[in-house]
């Protein structure tokens, strides 16, 4: 990595908690000099924009994101054990698994009517992420842990939606307990399509 490949990361590394923190809109110029401790000139040499700062700082929370749970479920065998894994990987939301919160529920917020390009990718990342249960519980019917009529894409749907409104619910509330309710009647229903 070059010297300036290096600068361009570190300042995507340093911006990526700020506008996940605070949101696109409210974070400044100013609060990304102040972490990184560089002048606004040298920022401008390696991002046009905030915009296409803002854009590097949502792939990079979200690739966050992505490793940390594919870690997470790496450790896993059955399907019903990644399942389990996925939600209790979610569940203390009072502990962000990336600094911020969720990026997915905060940029997909904020950007959902102003920022076209940041909404395609947080979709891009829902679809990715139903994707990702709904071959976990496609694979546990084809080896047979599963019930063989469960809907897949439709149970990754309701998993998904229920995890994202209870991270909203317990990071406005200061308080996790509905997001362990959440968890513990999706272990019921995946349990209920064991064989």
């Amino acid at each position: 990595m070059s010297k300036g490949e290096a600068t361009r990361q570190y300042i995507i590394e340093k911006a990526a908690p700020i506008f996940n923190t605070k949101g696109i809109a409210a974070t400044a110029m100013s609060d990304i000099m102040e972490a990184t401790k560089l002048s606004k000139g040298t920022l401008y040499v390696h991002f046009e924009n905030k915009d296409l700062l803002a854009s590097c700082a949502v792939d990079y929370n979200m690739e966050q994101l992505s490793n940390k749970l594919r870690i997470e479920l790496s450790q896993f065998k059955t399907a019903r054990e990644k399942l389990f894994g996925y939600l209790d990987f979610f569940v203390e939301t009072t502990k962000p698994i990336v600094i911020g919160g969720c990026p997915m529920l905060n940029f997909g917020t904020e950007a959902d009517d102003t920022n076209e390009l940041i909404k395609l990718k947080v979709n891009n990342l829902i679809n990715k992420s139903q994707k990702l249960l709904s071959d976990i519980i496609k694979q546990g019917i084809t080896n047979g842990e599963f019930k063989a009529d469960w809907n897949a894409n439709e149970f990754a749907t309701i998993m998904f939606a229920m995890l994202e409104g209870g991270i909203l619910i317990c990071r406005v509330a200061g308080d996790n307990s509905k997001m362990k309710v959440i968890n513990d009647n999706l272990k019921k229903m995946i349990t209920e399509q064991m064989l």
